[in-house]
């Protein structure tokens, strides 16, 4: 058993429904096997379990484990690409990128940075965005076990308005989509997420394939893109000859409890009617919003109709992979929307990063806060001596003064270190179950036909290291 000496901080009730935000100062988690097993005054643990060893934290914030619910992996070498909005971005910065991933030594090189850079900004869990190409997607789950993220992701599919060497057909989205679930979901810390890019590059078809493989990998999960752009939400109403985008999705079995949906900047009523009756979930992507001009979100019309909302860094229209970032950019847009917008505190930014997440990707009862029964995914902010976070948190008018200097200051930079399911982070062999035999692979085939084939030990040291020390955060 590992005890754990910290100031912590985290949001087990919603502060949007009444909750406040939880603080101990002198505060004792004593974690077994990965799980919070006991949490009480530091020093009344410490007389409890005098043999436990010791992890002390005090000089610094505690925190839980960061939840990304909507990010692209092959985007990262696109961040930073401005000045233009969601379609024209597609075509001139993002799609190309994705094309090369098609290359498998490209796409190995690609999913190390991706993974790396997720879990250096203090991101636990991730809701990822896959590739056009399976073995591409392959890799990804490959980089996430080997770092311990807790991942949940899938093919991205599209037969139309994308670069031709982006098509797929119905048949063979699903073939691949099932054989990528075979092998990873449900295995270690992986899942599989049915993702069609959007309505906009999907036909009814391909979408009514999604619907289908959905079904039979039971316990996936969907996500796509919903209502960014006014452009695009124009596009596919005249496409589908309904003024309903959800629509497009619901016809098909899409829109449910494992449903997660990005942006929805643009919603009717209507949709977030059924988007709250369907208990389905929005990750609100500020930095992307607002890099693309996509439009100020309406978090108070999706409180209003009770949609849970998450936060999604949505690297490579965003402007990076720190939720911290993320939380502060949605306080501003908040403030920018003057009477329309919702009031926030920086109880609410830390639910919007960690709990709400955990509950968009059904993992409430394993993370998002730091309670008694749930895995220690956690960070530690810990400032380098001298620095603006070090001297705000110093003179801060108590923990929520804390946290709020922490959202509006701190960087990767200023993490101590990063724990998923009581491990400090370090790579780690972890493979998926095998791949078939290629002789074995069923051939494309039409969709007539389709009837036929359905059938961590903790570290047991004490030690008070920053990234880098032993235990500490590789970067």
């Amino acid at each position: 058993m590992t005890l754990y000496r910290a100031q912590v901080v985290d949001t087990p009730d919603d502060p949007f429904r009444g909750g406040a935000l939880r603080c101990d100062g002198d505060a004792g988690l004593l974690v077994e096997d990965g799980r919070i097993v006991e949490r009480d005054a530091f020093a009344t643990l410490r007389s409890r379990h005098p043999e436990a060893q010791l992890v002390e934290l005090s000089d610094g914030v505690l925190l839980p484990g960061l939840v990304d619910a909507h990010v692209h992996f092959p985007q990262v070498r696109v961040i930073g690409a401005l000045g233009m909005p969601l379609l024209e971005w597609l075509e001139r910065c993002a799609l190309p990128e994705e094309a090369r991933i098609a290359e498998i030594d490209y796409a190995r090189v690609v999913a190390g940075e991706f993974v790396s850079a997720l879990t250096s900004a203090g991101t636990t869990t991730a809701l990822v965005f896959g590739s056009h190409f399976a073995p591409a997607v392959d890799a990804l789950f490959q980089a996430a076990a080997g770092h311990g993220l807790r991942i949940t992701s899938g093919l991205v599919v599209g037969d139309r308005m994308l670069r031709p060497e982006l098509h797929t057909s119905a048949e063979r989205s699903y073939d691949e989509g099932r054989e990528l679930a075979r092998r990873w979901h449900g295995v270690g810390r992986s899942r599989y997420a049915v993702t069609p890019r959007f309505a906009l590059s999907c036909s009814d078809e391909l979408l009514a394939s999604c619907g289908e493989l959905h079904r039979d990998v039971v316990g996936s999960w969907f996500t796509s893109h919903l209502n960014e752009n006014l452009d695009e939400v124009a596009t596919v109403r005249r496409l589908s000859g309904t003024t309903n985008y959800l629509d497009c999705y619901d016809r098909h079995g899409l829109v449910g409890r494992q449903s997660v949906f990005a942006h929805n900047v643009h919603s009717t009523d209507t949709e977030l009617t059924r988007l709250a009756e369907a208990q389905a979930s929005v990750a609100h992507c500020p930095t992307s919003n607002a890099a693309l001009g996509s439009g100020m979100f309406p978090l108070n019309r999706h409180l209003a109709h009770g949609v849970l909302v998450a936060l999604g860094c949505d690297v490579g229209a965003g402007t990076g992979f720190s939720l911290l970032k993320e939380g502060l950019q949605t306080y501003l847009l908040q403030r920018l929307r003057g009477v329309d917008g919702v009031p926030l505190t920086a109880a609410h930014l830390l639910y919007l990063a960690t709990a709400a997440g955990g509950q968009a990707l059904g993992l409430r009862d394993q993370i998002g806060d730091l309670s008694v029964g749930r895995r220690f995914d956690a960070i530690w902010i810990r400032p380098r001596p001298g620095t603006i976070l070090d001297i705000g948190i110093r003179h801060s008018n108590g923990p929520e003064d804390a946290l709020a200097k922490v959202f509006a200051l701190a960087t990767p930079d200023d993490l101590g270190q990063v724990w998923i399911d009581g491990a400090p982070l370090r790579a780690r062999a972890v493979d998926a179950r095998p791949l078939r035999p290629q002789s074995r692979r069923r051939p494309e085939h039409p969709r007539s036909k389709k009837a036929a084939r359905r059938t961590n030990s903790d570290e047991r040291t004490r030690h008070r290291g920053r990234a880098g020390t032993d235990g500490g955060v590789s970067r």
